[in-house]
């Protein structure tokens, strides 16, 4: 059964450091295939005040594998975006392993749990924003990787819903080249289940994968020297051992399974004609995980300003650039 969360608690002040994880009972969701997840439940966290007119909220879902304690460091004063001046809704997207996911159903568990999609991630999201939090329009939507793909889903399918969007370091489609990173990721996945051979093994093997793709060879040589690469990358691999792999490869099938165009015709140009947002797109131009090239096509589809971070490190210029991002953000939710 849907609850709905009083509205005076919306006026409590939550500071960055102390944002408590609160979870949403959705009951049953329908996704896009027809299927339902059962008694769907989404993690999320509050930051800051809403105004008044309500004018100041934005969302924020989480990246790829990531959780919303994972945003926490990048909320505040001075920061990605400034909780101060924004009711800041993070959001655990389906299949991290906080909200519904293959690990945590209880009546749908491991490779039983209906394949959702991006679309269905932000169903879920408009949901709880709707029926719980009471939002039927937002500042902004805006997320990172992952959440960039969801921030393109979002401008697309609700396109009055928002006033701004920034993506950042998202696709509004992958392409083959991305497809053969998250296909390999996944193959690796589906051969240990078939061949019932050790999940931890093929999870440290999708690691390899993913630290690989995550910069640029000139980036990992300059960091990691070769004799600090064993106990450097071999702490990132063991940490790979410990994930869910149906959790990992739920969220693999949402992102290949990504194209914002399905609802045109497979048009682009009529998917961008739809948006409604004035939007703010981040890439990375030496991203290897995430190809730059459709989200730059969908700006200039848009008419919209883009922001290219252009060092070496790659999907996680982000970090790296920081400076250069963080103010470009601020700017653009201000305006």
């Amino acid at each position: 059964m849907t609850w709905r969360l009083a509205l005076v608690t919306l006026t409590i002040v939550v500071t960055s450091a102390a944002a408590e994880l609160k979870f949403a009972e959705l009951g049953d969701l329908k996704l896009e295939s027809g299927q339902v997840i059962r008694d769907c439940r989404i993690g999320y966290r509050l930051h800051g005040k809403l105004s008044a007119d309500k004018s100041n909220a934005v969302l924020w879902p989480t990246w790829f594998g990531g959780t919303t304690e994972d945003l926490e460091d990048l909320i505040g004063p001075g920061k990605l975006i400034d909780d101060t001046k924004y009711f800041v809704i993070t959001v655990d997207a389906l299949g991290n392993g906080v909200s519904s996911s293959p690990s945590n159903s209880k009546t749908q568990p491991g490779d039983r749990f209906p394949r959702f999609t991006i679309g269905d991630m932000v169903e879920s999201q408009r949901r709880l924003l709707t029926e719980v939090l009471g939002l039927e329009r937002l500042h902004a939507v805006m997320g990172i990787s992952m959440g960039g793909m969801q921030t393109f889903e979002w401008i697309t399918a609700h396109p009055e819903f928002m006033k701004k969007a920034v993506p950042i370091v998202g696709t509004p489609r992958q392409t083959t080249m991305d497809l053969l990173l998250w296909g390999a990721e996944l193959g690796i996945i589906e051969q240990a289940q078939r061949c019932r051979c050790s999940f931890e093994e093929a999870m440290k093997n999708v690691g390899r994968i993913h630290t690989f793709a995550l910069t640029t060879p000139e980036h990992r040589v300059r960091e990691t020297p070769r004799e600090e690469f064993e106990e450097e990358v071999g702490k990132r691999i063991e940490d790979y051992a410990k994930r869910n792999p149906f959790d990992w490869a739920s969220q693999l099938r949402a992102m290949m399974a990504l194209d914002v165009a399905r609802r045109f015709g497979g048009s682009m140009e009529k998917a961008a004609a739809a948006v409604k947002a004035e939007v703010f797109v981040v890439v990375a131009r030496e991203d290897h995980m995430v190809n730059p090239h459709p989200a730059l096509r969908f700006a200039r589809l848009l008419g919209a300003d883009a922001l290219i971070l252009g060092s070496d490190c790659g999907h996680i210029a982000t970090g790296c650039e920081a400076r250069k991002l963080n103010p470009a953000v601020a700017a653009f939710l201000a305006e």
